[in-house]
């Protein structure tokens, strides 16, 4: 994805994925990369369908919504004091996520593009260890490096 930004989060808590997901919602707004609608879409995707994915070692949740609702790509890198419980995606059960990525796109196919490329980095345990140990300074570079290629495509991480 081109020109998409990263936004880095830590040391955070939420009592739970609704908390999560809106304070995604309202940052994302604020910070100008999605429609006044994202907050709303956020919920209503994840409500019906869910984003939690649990991986060998940890949980992870990808929030995501039609890519209407975005003005420009980005993600958003949280990683929260406490694993958040949100639904699983390919069961009925929940996930303690200790790392939320929400990907917010303006073309669908990059969105799958993304999805898939993220996914085959997140089986690497070693990676998503390094995502969750790393520095918050570090977080997005890392990401970087190993989900986006080429590396020429590069993004300016903004702490918020």
């Amino acid at each position: 994805m081109l020109n998409c930004e990263i936004f880095v989060k830590t040391n955070i808590a939420f009592t739970d994925h609704r908390e999560a997901l809106t304070h995604i919602g309202e940052s994302m707004v604020k910070a100008g990369v999605v429609e006044s609608t994202y907050p709303q879409a956020l919920l209503n995707r994840e409500a019906e369908f869910p984003t939690g994915i649990q991986l060998e070692e940890h949980a992870v949740a990808i929030p995501h919504c039609e890519a209407s609702h975005a003005r420009s790509p980005a993600i958003y890198l949280i990683r929260p004091n406490a694993p958040v419980e949100f639904f699983q995606a390919d069961d009925e059960g929940t996930v303690s996520a200790s790392l939320i990525v929400a990907l917010i796109v303006t073309h669908p196919s990059e969105q799958l593009s993304l999805l898939r490329q993220l996914f085959s980095q997140l089986q690497k345990p070693e990676f998503l260890e390094k995502l969750l140990t790393a520095p918050e300074n570090q977080l997005a570079s890392l990401f970087e490096q190993q989900v986006f290629l080429p590396a020429e495509e590069k993004i300016s991480p903004v702490y918020i």
